[in-house]
């Protein structure tokens, strides 16, 4: 089975995606589980194995629809797990959302020296200015760590990438065939030749400059995600097998 990202630190997934930083890797902890924060409860959920739907909230719990007998310590820790989790999320959404302004600004940065023309325009600001704000959308709307896998990640790059691409290769196009059709073909050569580099090392570029960023930050909350580790500690599901929503690696 692939494991998921863990509870908040999935929602970092967004922040870890443009900038290569994988928080499981970061913080060395990883989950088979989704999670959804709901007002009501924590929910975990999965294909396989049981317990496949694990429900926290105000000290109770319950594994695929059965109440788990709880002594008073054991609630306390479910109680603190749930606690600890719905105080990262805002933590975990604030990295998540300053990632994509960074991004934005790393790209426009790239962009300027590939399609300099389109910066002057407005046209790409337009564009990268409503596509981070979709995005900042779905980071504040998000309850379920579904929408920070891998997959997901790659379907928000494609989106920003489908949206910037056609102006900066319309622009470089136009300026070329321009360039060509006026004799200058060493000109149109360089520019080629400026495209190319922008290509093969722009996201090496984005991916430190966001690197150097969001890393401290996320690091700065694994101690809080490794406590999850020490909360769970003990917890059994209704059938009596120890229930483990977080595993923590070397």
């Amino acid at each position: 089975m692939t494991a998921r990202l863990p509870i908040a630190a999935a929602l970092l997934c967004f922040a870890g995606g443009v900038s290569a930083q994988d928080p499981a890797t970061t913080c060395h902890i990883a989950s088979t589980y989704d999670l959804t924060v709901r007002p009501e409860a924590l929910v975990f959920d999965r294909a396989e194995p049981a317990p496949r739907t694990v429900r926290m909230h105000d000290g109770t719990l319950e594994t695929d629809g059965r109440r788990v007998a709880l002594r008073p310590d054991e609630q306390d820790r479910v109680t603190l797990f749930e606690r600890q989790v719905r105080a990262l999320v805002p933590k975990a959404k604030a990295i998540a959302t300053d990632g994509v302004d960074l991004a934005a600004r790393a790209v426009r940065d790239e962009a300027s020296t590939a399609a300099p023309a389109a910066l002057a325009s407005g046209e790409l600001d337009q564009v990268l200015k409503s596509r981070v704000a979709d995005i900042k959308r779905r980071i504040a709307a998000s309850q379920s760590t579904r929408d920070w896998q891998e997959d997901a990640m790659r379907a928000y790059a494609q989106e920003i990438v489908a949206d910037v691409g056609p102006i900066l290769t319309n622009e470089v196009g136009g300026e070329a065939m321009q360039l060509a059709m006026n004799g200058d073909l060493q000109g149109a050569a360089a520019l080629r030749d400026r495209v190319a580099t922008v290509s093969t090392g722009g996201q090496a570029r984005v991916v430190a400059r966001l690197e150097a960023s969001l890393r401290p930050r996320i690091q700065a909350l694994c101690p809080s995600i490794h406590q999850l580790v020490d909360f769970q500690s003990g917890l059994r599901d209704a059938s009596g097998k120890p229930l483990v929503l977080v595993e923590q690696g070397e």
